[in-house]
């Protein structure tokens, strides 16, 4: 049986002389952990293979930290362990890629650390007698091999530091919690003094300065304020000083509020200056998602992300309402509609849209940005905003599509409603009055002589009706005979066999009321 170990210097090959009572050893208390007696005699150093310089253990160390093998370590194993042999690893990582290269039996378990630590806590003892290094030269090894392997897994590079985004996105929102803080306190606290000032000038930059140069309102008269405001304001604010309503105030008082407006105006710049280095980061690291959201944008969502690559691996289902967590999980659990955008929001292509259609802006807006991070992230080449441009132009062109689709289907409202509009009013006009009857323009031949007509007017009009209603009995008494005698005998019979139904129906309600009883 062998251990394999790996230290800062090299590789490591341990031949056990006694494999029983090693694990009798290392199953001893937990309290005398690392100060085991006689650890040393059980281990013996088969073969060390050396590291050349840092370069090479880095790229060691990083192939085991990826489970793969290097070539050194492929060489030591298959030179030095025989393939009947057992070999105990301290990364099931590495035991798998061994096992496949060279069908060596590896050994991977909790007994296996411990064996592992007793080493590590032995380690200059155990490599005294083979070709190794001495312990100093050790630990020197062991700190440029932990910077350069830290370095690794950051992946540093200048040019793609991320970080100092997330840093800066921040550093401008809490500059402009503070800005507005601070400037409304200033102006809060001058307009004791001159109140009217706060009206003129909305500007906080503009109002720190005129602050500052003014001082006094009676000082206003002879100053000269172009390099800070318009001419237009420059005049107004002369000519309200002049009529002002404020309070007079002491020169400590003016000290105290021009030492604020200077703080404000120095926040002010600064903010500007740092906004621009925030421009030139985004346009080098994240050109295309820039292209997309805009600057602003694109930061607060790689922040909140935690780092481009993150970012990167997101689905477009996930930047779309990223920032809208609270909203999201509070829907869920109330059973109501979720968000349809979060920080994505705020990006100017949403802005332009409709409030009806940035739902589906943001969506679209939310695909195309995920292919461009994936561009921003994982290309070498990433000057030229190809991605961003072409998909920027793509989002423009589905809101003209979605827009001109909105207006249409408004128009043939419209028009619908103009047309129900005057159905109802040309309906009212025709119900309003009697219809135009034609038949009475037509002049009629005359009519032939009436003798009821004439009856009824000399008066005689009785006894023609009493004459007429008894032709029509006897008429009807004359059809309704025949009809009499030929239906007398079916319903004769009829009438027989509704009767033997009837007691039928008796008899069995009486049978039933005695078996109930």
């Amino acid at each position: 049986m062998f251990v394999l170990f790996e230290t800062a210097g090299g590789h490591a090959l341990f031949k056990v002389t006694d494999e029983k009572k090693l694990f009798k050893v290392v199953a001893e208390d937990d309290a005398v952990k690392g100060k085991r007696q006689g650890i040393e005699s059980l281990l013996a150093l088969s073969a060390f293979g050396k590291f050349e310089d840092t370069v090479d253990a880095l790229s060691a160390s990083t192939a085991i930290v990826e489970g793969q093998l290097s070539k050194q370590l492929k060489k030591l194993v298959k030179k030095n362990v025989p393939a009947s042999e057992k070999l105990l690893v301290s990364d099931p990582k590495l035991g798998g890629a061994l096992k496949e290269s060279l069908s060596v039996a590896c050994v991977f378990d909790s007994s296996v650390m411990e064996i592992m630590r007793e080493i590590r806590a032995n380690i200059d003892t155990l490599l005294e007698d083979g070709d190794a290094f001495s312990p100093q030269e050790q630990k020197i090894m062991a700190l440029g091999l932990a910077h350069s392997l830290s370095r690794y897994k950051l992946k540093f590079s200048p040019d793609k530091v991320d970080t100092m985004i997330v840093q800066a996105i921040g550093l401008l929102d809490d500059l402009d919690k503070e800005i507005n803080t601070y400037a409304m306190r200033l102006r809060e606290w001058y307009g004791w003094h001159f109140p009217e000032l706060s009206k003129i000038q909305m500007d906080n930059l503009a109002y720190a300065k005129v602050v500052l140069k003014m001082k006094i309102r009676t000082a206003a008269q002879g100053m000269d304020f172009s390099d800070c405001v318009a001419p237009e304001v420059e005049e107004e604010i002369k000519q309200a000083a002049e009529i002002s309503m404020g309070t007079e105030i002491s020169d400590e008082d003016i000290l105290n509020i021009t030492a604020l407006a200077a703080q404000v105006a120095t926040l002010v710049e600064y903010r500007a200056t740092l906004f621009e280095y925030l421009q030139n980061r985004m346009n080098a690291i994240a050109p295309n998602l820039s292209m997309m959201v805009g600057e602003l944008v694109g930061a607060r969502l790689i922040a909140h992300a935690g780092s481009l690559m993150s970012l990167a691996k997101y689905p477009a289902s996930t930047i779309q309402i990223l920032g809208a967590e609270k909203a999201l999980f509070r829907a869920l659990k109330t059973k109501h509609a979720t968000p349809k955008y979060g920080l994505i929001y705020h990006a100017s292509l949403v802005g332009q849209a409709p409030q009806k259609l940035k739902g589906k802006i943001s969506r679209v807006l939310a695909a195309k940005c995920a292919l461009s991070v994936r561009a921003d992230a994982l290309c070498d080449d990433t000057e030229d905003p190809l991605v961003g441009r072409e998909g920027r132009e793509k989002v423009e062109n589905r809101l003209r599509q979605l827009e001109q689709r909105q207006n249409g289907f408004m128009i043939s409202k419209q028009n619908k409603r103009t047309q129900v509009s005057n159905q109802k009013v040309t309906g009212k006009r025709a119900s309003s009055g009697p219809a135009y009857n034609a038949d009475a323009d037509l002049v009629r031949a005359a009519a032939p002589r009436n003798t009821a007509v004439e009856d009824i007017i000399s008066g005689d009009e009785e006894p023609q009706r009493k004459k007429a209603k008894k032709e029509k009995k006897e008429k009807k008494d004359k059809e309704k005979k025949p009809k009499e005698l030929e239906e007398e005998a079916p319903l004769s019979t009829k009438g027989k066999r509704r009767d033997d139904d009837e007691t039928k129906e008796s008899e069995k309600k009486k049978k039933k009321k005695k078996e109930k009883e």
